[in-house]
Order: structure tokens, then C-alpha cells, then sequence
């Protein structure tokens, strides 16, 4: 009699519907809402890393053009007069905003030594700033990938632990704890932290990556403002000798 009872319970748990769709439709209103809360942060975490993706790609072209054109050897004015008003990626606007404040520096007439180390400073400030600000940029959304990274798995747990009590609560009620009664119950728990890692797994790694390619392009930048900024106080020791 008891061999009867679990093959029914068997034969049941079996003919449950334990697809993705089927285990969310039979799940409780706060399992379904944390997996609904799961599901958005893995679509907004990969569109956040397809368009970082495709940002970093098109910074890093633009910027491999933008320096052949810098050390061509044509003069600063012209690539100035050329990219002053189309300035679409960091370096350039890097460029555009030193040459700016060099235009105002070259025009006076002041040749002293306190103006010289005056326009150095400048020059630098002005770079920095600009740096800071495009880096600032290419940050953006970053945080999500961290943030999603971090809370999915405690969100997925949230939803495991209240489906397990769930199914708890129907073992209780039932006075039943063979497979149909326990194995749903589970299964829908187990799928809310599958759902948690699926949102943060991919999330943490493209938050390294991106990172990663951030402080890269970072050190590109600061090093090009370095080497620029080098080049213009070259320009203004010679305009006051």
C-alpha cells in the first residue's frame, strides 16, 4: 500500500510541468515578483555591456584615427580648425579644449616668466578637467553591472527561501511529504536562484571587462594630455625667451 502511494506521488511529480513558464505560472505572487525583478536585471545588464561594448569599440577606433592625424606632422591649427567644432570622442575634446585655451595663451601679449608658468597651469587644469569628465562618461551605467552583480544572488535567495516555505506550508496542510506535494514547491525555489546567478553571473564578469577597459582607455587619455600638454609648454618657454 505505502509502494502504491509513492508511485502515485512519483507518477505525479512526474506529470507536473516543470518548463520555465510552467514552474512561473504555478509559483507564488512573491516568487513570480522577484523572478519578473530578476528577469528585467539580466535584460538590463546585457544591454548595458552591448552598449559598453560597442562605446569602448568605437573609442578606441576613433582614437587610434585621432592620434595618426595628431602625430602626422601637420600643424596643431590645422587639426585644431579641423575637429573644433566635430569633437565626438574624448581625445579629441581633450585636444580641442588645450587648443582653445593655447589660442588665448599664444594671443597675449604678455612674454614674463610668472605668465609662463601661469598658462602651464593652465593648460594642465584644463586637460585634467576635461579628462575627468570624459572618463566620467564612459563610466556611466557601470554601477548598474555592479549592482546587479551583487544583489541578484541575494534576490534569488529571497525568492528560494520563501518558496521553500511555501512548499513547508503545503507538506503542513496536506500531512503529505511525498514527490507531488514537495517536488514543485522546490523546484520553483531552486529556479528563482537559478534566475539570481543567470542576472549575476554575466553581469560581474562584464562589469570586470569593462572596468578593465576603462582604466585602460583611462591611461591612454592622461597619457595623451601628458604628452600634449609637454608639447604646448615646449611651445610657451619659446614664446618667452
Amino acid at each position: 500500500m505505502e509502494s502504491d502511494i509513492v508511485s502515485v506521488g512519483v507518477q505525479q511529480a512526474l506529470s507536473a510541468d516543470f518548463t520555465i513558464w510552467g514552474m512561473f505560472m504555478k509559483a507564488d505572487p512573491v516568487v513570480k515578483s522577484v523572478m519578473v525583478i530578476l528577469a528585467i536585471a539580466s535584460i538590463w545588464s546585457w544591454s548595458v555591456m552591448i552598449e559598453k561594448s560597442l562605446a569602448f569599440g568605437r573609442l578606441k577606433r576613433l582614437s587610434r584615427k585621432f592620434e595618426d592625424q595628431f602625430w602626422s606632422g601637420k600643424p596643431l591649427d590645422d587639426l585644431y580648425n579641423k575637429m573644433k567644432d566635430r569633437a565626438d570622442h574624448p581625445m579629441a575634446r581633450v585636444f580641442t579644449a588645450a587648443m582653445s585655451e593655447w589660442s588665448r595663451i599664444k594671443d597675449s601679449p604678455i612674454r614674463s616668466d610668472s605668465f609662463s608658468v601661469g598658462a602651464k597651469d593652465r593648460l594642465e587644469k584644463v586637460m585634467t578637467v576635461t579628462v575627468n569628465r570624459e572618463l566620467e562618461k564612459a563610466e556611466k551605467n557601470l554601477s548598474v553591472l555592479a549592482t546587479i552583480g551583487s544583489s541578484a544572488p541575494f534576490i534569488g535567495l529571497f525568492g528560494t527561501v520563501w518558496g521553500i516555505m511555501n512548499a513547508f506550508q503545503a507538506i503542513a496542510a496536506t500531512q503529505d511529504t511525498n514527490l507531488a506535494v514537495v517536488a514543485p514547491g522546490i523546484a520553483e525555489a531552486l529556479f528563482a536562484t537559478a534566475l539570481g546567478l543567470v542576472a549575476a553571473i554575466p553581469a560581474v564578469i562584464g562589469y570586470n571587462r569593462y572596468t578593465a577597459a576603462l582604466n585602460s582607455y583611462a591611461v591612454r587619455l592622461e597619457g595623451f594630455a601628458q604628452e600634449f600638454s609637454a608639447i604646448l609648454s615646449r611651445q610657451i618657454d619659446e614664446r618667452t625667451k
